[in-house]
């Protein structure tokens, strides 16, 4: 029992920190890069997109393993993957409309890219290929979320306070952005070889 628990923390360490999607393996930059300007959004966004991580991770490895390997369709998975995911986001919206209509105008279109974004699609692709079971699916989606949320909020932090900073015109925005994202990645890297899984 405490080996399954080691395991799943592993996966939940190894999926924020030394894969984390956005500085090791370099996906979501689109949301990355929109939402991180403001501390509030890259909040907002880092609890809606981790929920919705672990949400659709679970539901796609229960229609995966209990309708799609039965019926051997699993050469099906991304289109249905989209499918679910596009659903759940669907619903997430609407509840977010109603809910905190001051943060769904904020998010605005990157609410919507939720559901096309590789990494949404990559956790539950990667749960079917390495066969985790469902509590390790629901880890690995919790800790991609984690490692996307601590991924977003450090960049907002640092770009608010760019803000404030004498940079050269040429390096203003999104120069500076990359430039900054590009280091942290860096920094990420200090974590590789941490968990061997």
């Amino acid at each position: 029992m405490t080996m399954d628990f080691t395991k799943l923390f592993e996966l939940i360490v190894a999926a924020s920190l030394i894969n984390n999607f956005v500085f090791t393996r370099f996906l979501g930059l689109c949301i990355f890069f929109g939402v991180s300007k403001k501390m509030e959004t890259a909040v907002g966004m880092s609890v809606t997109f981790t929920a919705v991580m672990m949400i659709s991770a679970a539901l796609s490895w229960v229609i995966f393993n209990f309708v799609m390997v039965p019926l051997d369709i699993t050469f099906l998975k991304i289109i249905v993957f989209i499918g679910v995911i596009a659903a759940f986001v669907q619903a997430s919206d609407t509840i977010m409309r109603k809910v905190a209509p001051a943060l769904y105008y904020k998010l605005g279109i990157y609410l919507a890219l939720i559901s096309t974004n590789c990494i949404i699609l990559a956790v539950p692709l990667i749960n079917a290929g390495e066969h985790y079971n469902f509590i390790e699916s629901l880890a690995f989606g919790l800790g991609s979320g984690i490692g996307f949320a601590l991924a977003l909020i450090i960049m907002a932090s640092i770009r608010e306070k760019l803000e404030l900073a004498d940079i050269p015109a040429p390096f203003r925005g999104l120069p500076m952005a990359f430039i900054v994202s590009g280091l942290i990645a860096l920094a990420f890297t200090g974590f590789s070889g941490l968990i061997t899984l």
